[in-house]
């Protein structure tokens, strides 16, 4: 898989850069700032972009709007964002784009997720921490369709926005792919969604289905 990295710590850049190497993977640029990263996929056109959110010049949000930048120039582009923080006003609009992540680096305890994550957006998946989920759709109001679930769904929901299967949600919650199923059915029920079989594609319709709402 060919990739470009776009992060200012130089320690860290120099530590995705072995990790992904490492792995067999070609890391075909590294860029320091926002700019220089938008530049960089634009010129090589990778699988896969990783980018800090934090980035120079104005060390706030800039690489959460050069992933925007890079999708309003080259739809599709399968984008991986890292950050401490929870960046919600750009990247909301690319959760529901597909071939889209959001990671938070204090978060990434295990290398092998880690990477597994990445193969799973350049693929056209979803890799979302669930604190990112939660931000995004957990501050809605007590009315809100969300406040329907039950904890066992958000549970579900949470797993199905990280990219998981129903397999994968089976395995990790203990349960059947059967009783996942059921769950994944009363959820999109519950949010007045039609089912896919798709579980990537569904989620993100359900995030950017919440989003909309006023």
């Amino acid at each position: 898989m060919r990739i470009v990295i776009g992060e200012d710590s130089a320690l860290f850049r120099e530590g995705l850069v072995r990790i992904l190497t490492a792995d067999g993977h070609d890391v075909v640029a590294a860029a320091g700032d926002a700019p220089a990263t938008v530049e960089a996929v634009l010129a090589h056109r990778p699988d896969l972009a990783v980018i800090d959110v934090r980035m120079p010049p104005g060390h706030t949000d800039d690489g959460a709007r050069a992933a925007r930048a890079i999708r309003e120039a080259d739809p599709g582009r399968p984008v991986v964002l890292l950050s401490q923080h929870v960046e919600s006003r750009h990247s909301v609009e690319l959760v529901g784009t597909g071939a889209f992540g959001y990671l938070l680096k204090d978060r990434v305890l295990d290398v092998a997720e880690f990477l597994d994550a990445l193969t799973r957006v350049a693929a056209g998946g979803s890799a979302l921490d669930p604190e990112v989920v939660a931000r995004l759709i957990g501050h809605r109001r007590e009315t809100d369709r969300l406040a329907r679930l039950t904890p066992r769904e958000r549970e579900v929901l949470a797993l199905m926005a990280e990219g998981r299967t129903n397999r994968g949600i089976a395995r990790r919650l203990h349960l059947t792919e059967r009783t996942v199923e059921t769950h994944t059915g009363s959820i999109m029920g519950k949010l007045g969604l039609a089912a896919s079989d798709d579980d990537h594609i569904r989620v993100l319709a359900v995030l950017a289905h919440l989003d909309a709402r006023p």
